[in-house]
């Protein structure tokens, strides 16, 4: 899957057992978890609530370039960019 292969967050949902793992070889991973959806335009199932959803991003560190001791995030020519995610979805 690819070298650096690491879990990187696990998240379990209380009441209904659910679980997911996050692998990634990213250095960093980004969380939103939705503080401020009240008010928010109507989803597919109505109305959302503060915390009814979670985002989750895989990436390099922000603001990488201007911080040495941060993993590089220069693309050099011919270079490959590749990164890999999984998503392990379980439950209890």
């Amino acid at each position: 899957y690819g070298r650096n292969l690491r879990r990187a967050l696990h998240v379990e949902e209380m009441w209904t057992g659910r679980e997911l793992d996050y692998y990634t070889t990213a250095p960093g991973v980004q969380l939103y978890t939705g503080n401020w959806l009240t008010g928010s335009p109507k989803g597919k199932h109505g109305d959302y609530s503060d915390y009814d959803a979670v985002a989750i991003e895989c990436q390099d560190y922000p603001d990488a370039p201007n911080h040495p001791s941060f993993p590089s995030t220069l693309l050099r020519p011919g270079e490959r960019y590749h990164r890999t995610i999984i998503f392990r979805f379980t439950t209890k």
